[in-house]
């Protein structure tokens, strides 16, 4: 029963106008109702801002993409080590097998799918791959996993289905459903690729990262395969979501999960995700 509640309160809305409306409402900048939404939120959540760099907020997305201070995070810089990309709860890992990735129990999608004809995705065959669910009171910026070259930003427009458990084992090919953007890159350490795919959810239908000068949102009407030229160090910020969500991580054969890297998990930014497996 609890399980069917939650499921229609948050599915059983009209999703993307309740997602317009909450990017409209997040950027109202008024101090007093950035400080009562706050309060309403942490009746619902477990948001914790001791260690955002400031605490007085003009707005909703200014607490929503809060920076940390400095120290707040430690990144894995071992050579062999990817590390998580963002906070999070480990919602799957595992390989891909046959272009088909884990969900939940009895559900798979496919990785052509969610990632879109233009991108190659003969390289992860046999690879592994970590979902990583950011809740909404989790810091929502997101860092690169190692030392990485981006080359390649793909949007992908597509449906705001909430991305809670509850949703996961309900909903067949969930993350190919919803809006989301496909990070291509190469890990300088291997020459290897990797692929960094944040996916939207309700009320979260906007990401930004550094290295596009773009912001990518249910509205956003520009070139969707954008070709892009940076060179991140680990522990970089790539950018962030404007309230929380999930990112998949996936990476060639020769990779397996840190021996934490179990579902349900949490994890924080900067720790081992994911380790080269022959080093």
């Amino acid at each position: 029963m609890q399980d069917d509640l939650n499921f229609l309160l948050t599915n059983r809305i009209p999703r993307i106008t309740a997602t317009h409306f909450m990017g409209w409402f997040s950027k109202i900048e008024s101090p007093w109702l950035a400080r009562l939404s706050i309060a309403i939120w942490r009746l619902f959540t477990d948001l914790d801002l001791s260690d955002a760099k400031t605490r007085r907020y003009r707005s909703l997305h200014e607490c929503f993409t809060r920076e940390l201070v400095e120290g707040a995070r430690t990144v894995d810089m071992g050579e062999s080590v990817i590390s998580s990309p963002c906070d999070a709860i480990v919602a799957a890992c595992g390989r891909v097998h046959e272009g088909q990735i884990y969900q939940a129990k009895g559900l798979s999608y496919s990785l052509r799918e969610l990632v879109g004809p233009d991108t190659d995705v003969t390289p992860f065959e046999e690879g592994a791959f970590v979902t990583l669910r950011l809740t909404s009171a989790m810091y929502h910026r997101f860092h690169a996993p190692h030392d990485i070259s981006v080359h390649a930003l793909n949007y992908i427009s597509g449906d705001t289905w909430n991305v809670n458990p509850v949703t996961v084992r309900r909903i067949e090919r969930l993350y190919c459903r919803n809006e989301r953007a496909v990070i291509g890159a190469r890990l300088e350490q291997w020459n290897a690729p990797i692929l960094i795919v944040p996916v939207a959810a309700v009320l979260v239908a906007s990401m930004r990262f550094h290295f596009a000068d773009v912001l990518m949102h249910l509205r956003y009407r520009g070139p969707h395969r954008i070709r892009c030229d940076a060179a991140l160090r680990k522990g970089q910020e790539m950018g962030w979501f404007e309230h929380g969500s999930t990112i998949i991580v996936f990476v060639p054969a020769g990779f397996v999960p840190d021996a934490a890297v179990v579902e349900g998990a949490r994890l924080r930014m900067g720790q081992a995700l994911l380790h080269r497996s022959d080093v």
